[in-house]
């Protein structure tokens, strides 16, 4: 059982297909079906089911899957350690994130992580918050920006502060005094915009109408800010979202009101505990240690609306 065939089917179950897999690792679709028949036969069943238009992992492959990701991790760990170890630090770090990076100061930690370790790929990716606990948990990423989960993070992930924000409403320009706050059960009223029952952050807002007493209704359900803020500019409805966006600050057609009772969340960067960091992971926490934790400007501990 070789390291390179275990990517290959690590690649093959996370895209569902040979021939995304074969793109993914950069080699030819029958060097795949090869190596993972060769694979099926030494270990005595098969690994997938093969579907007309996909490939789905049988009880054997799900079986095989964490412990050929442990594999290669360990694989690259060892190698990026000593890589480590000569001042040549190399690799892949994998940061998921939520959205709202904008509001963290994980853009400037990555550009100075840039500096630092020109050696080490970064690549983002996006998902909503649920998603990306579960593939930080099992170790498909490094890490991820997330909103922390009202009940706090699974066992077994490991956490470090970003930022303190809080929900706003946002109306039409001119349609309400900036100063003047609106009540969970007049915004339960109108027609809302926000985040749907797939995101994070879509809790937070559900949880405070049902401490209320309120049913949240999101008639117009998206993550995209900048349509949030669009669809509330032509009179839609009102939009519940994050006030740390700097879309909020920008567009004269809009008006950014406090709500009663606030709801506060936060956004941290979590990641699996247990095994050792890879070096590109540990890099990136040390960094986030040694630069002085600074908070966005217009976040819910500098300048948000007053409640």
């Amino acid at each position: 059982m070789e390291l390179r065939t275990l990517e290959y089917f690590v690649a093959v179950a996370e895209e569902r297909s040979f021939t995304r897999a074969a793109a993914r690792c950069h080699v030819v679709q029958p060097a795949i079906s090869q190596r993972i028949r060769a694979l099926e036969k030494e270990l005595g069943e098969p690994l997938f089911e093969r579907l007309p238009r996909q490939v789905v992992l049988t009880s054997g492959g799900a079986a095989l899957l964490p412990h050929a990701r442990a594999c290669l991790a360990a694989a690259a760990a060892a190698s990026l350690e000593f890589a480590d170890r000569s001042g040549l630090l190399s690799g892949t770090l994998v940061l998921g994130t939520a959205g709202g990076l904008e509001g963290t100061s994980v853009p400037r930690l990555l550009g100075e992580y840039h500096r630092r370790c020109p050696g080490v790929q970064v690549r983002l990716t996006g998902a909503p918050s649920p998603v990306l606990l579960a593939q930080a948990r099992s170790g498909e990423i490094d890490a991820a920006v997330i909103a922390e989960p009202p009940g706090g993070l699974p066992h077994g992930l490991g956490s470090r502060l970003l930022l303190e924000d809080r929900f706003v409403a946002v109306l039409p320009a001119g349609t309400r005094d900036p100063d003047h706050p609106m009540t969970l059960a007049e915004a339960a009223r109108c027609p809302l915009i926000g985040y749907g029952s797939g995101s994070g952050a879509h809790a937070f807002v559900r949880d405070a109408f049902a401490a209320q007493g309120l049913q949240l209704d999101i008639a117009y359900a998206t993550a995209d800010v900048a349509l949030q803020v669009t669809l509330v500019a032509e009179g839609i409805g009102v939009a519940l979202t994050s006030y740390t966006n700097p879309l909020l600050r920008l567009d004269q057609r809009i008006v950014v009101v406090p709500l009663e009772p606030a709801i506060r969340l936060r956004k941290v960067l979590a990641w699996r505990l247990g095994n050792r960091p890879g070096p590109p992971l540990r890099a990136f926490l040390d960094l986030l240690t040694e630069l002085p934790h600074t908070t966005h400007p217009n976040s819910a501990t500098a300048e948000a609306p007053q409640d």
